[in-house]
């Protein structure tokens, strides 16, 4: 028999052995082995999925540990501080109208404070976001520095503003200016990330005045995505201090006062001081719980807002006002 021959014939007895194997397995038995097959990739999965979340969310309100100073660690030597010699003002009022915050979300995740755990201090505040989430300039100025840090603020973003504020983006997943660039206010920057010393996705933002990391819920009100006021008092005994001009924080800090002052009054048994402190104290919780002005001949939105511990944008969205223009005897809302 030739070899051509005896190769068709191997070729014929193969393919019959094939099909008599796929005429033997019952379209039953196949049908629950692919099932079974099936389920079991389908529960893997399931598992992986709950898997992800879980540690998402853990990561997510997990508290990271408080970055290094970039203005004193971790900066080669020709870029140390650019104002450690410099001499810095006990006070200085700073304009803080022309404002965008940072990224669309609201929610502090982490706070401004000493963290004991860490012996060290979180000089910024983080703010949720997604990784991709765009991040915006907060207020105009140029981008001194674009940088990579793998211990600490991980892709970060430094802009210097013209109304004297630095302000630090960290953690960041993408650079979208670079350095000497001039930026408006909400021109984004940058897209959040999770680079860095970082345990979930999340924007970490700083205001700085001259080297000094101011705590940014005393410039911005996050909660009502605004700014306290129009200027901002940096002062170095005050700087870390939070603000918060909430009706219900004014209204605490006034029934605190005036328990306070009673108490004292009671105690030294002095009737001119308990009838001076019952005066204040009536005094300061009829101005407190004061929710509209008239408007007196010479004033203006700035001088109103400012007397009433609040912003020209929350005094002209209180009362539908478009310009800074507004007419002697009208009765503007404070709350």
């Amino acid at each position: 028999m030739s070899i051509k021959r005896l190769y068709v014939a191997l070729t014929a007895m193969t393919l019959f052995a094939l099909s008599i194997s796929a005429q033997n397995m019952q379209p039953s038995s196949y049908s629950k082995m692919h099932n079974d097959l099936l389920a079991k990739q389908n529960r893997v999965k399931d598992q992986i999925r709950v898997q992800e979340a879980q540690k998402y969310a853990a990561d997510l309100y997990e508290e990271c540990e408080p970055e290094p100073d970039i203005y004193t660690e971790g900066w080669d030597s020709d870029l140390v501080n650019c104002y450690k010699d410099a001499n810095v003002p006990n006070t200085k009022v700073l304009d803080v109208r022309h404002y965008v915050m940072p990224i669309k979300g609201n929610y502090v995740t982490s706070h401004y404070g000493y963290r004991p755990q860490f012996g060290r201090t979180h000089k910024g505040v983080d703010l949720r976001s997604a990784i991709g989430d765009t991040v915006y300039s907060a207020f105009s100025g140029r981008v001194r520095l674009t940088r990579f840090e793998r211990g600490g603020y991980g892709f970060y973003v430094i802009v210097r503003h013209e109304n004297g504020l630095e302000t630090v983006y960290g953690h960041l997943s993408r650079f979208l200016v670079k350095p000497d660039q001039y930026v408006k206010a909400g021109q984004p920057i940058a897209l959040s990330g999770n680079t860095g010393r970082s345990t979930g996705p999340h924007l970490h933002f700083e205001t700085r005045f001259m080297g000094y990391a101011i705590n940014p819920e005393a410039i911005f009100d996050f909660a009502n995505r605004c700014t306290h006021t129009d200027s901002y008092t940096f002062s170095k005994s005050t700087y870390t201090k939070a603000r918060d001009y909430s009706p219900s924080k004014r209204y605490s800090a006034s029934k605190k006062s005036t328990e306070e002052n009673a108490a004292a009054s009671k105690s030294h048994g002095k009737k001119e001081a308990t009838t001076a402190s019952t005066r204040k104290s009536t005094r300061e919780s009829r101005d407190n719980s004061r929710s509209t002005y008239k408007v007196q001949k010479g004033d203006n939105l700035t001088k109103i807002a400012a007397a009433n511990n609040m912003s020209v944008d929350q005094l002209k969205k209180l009362n539908g006002l478009t310009s800074n223009n507004v007419e002697a005897g009208k009765v503007l809302r404070l709350k």
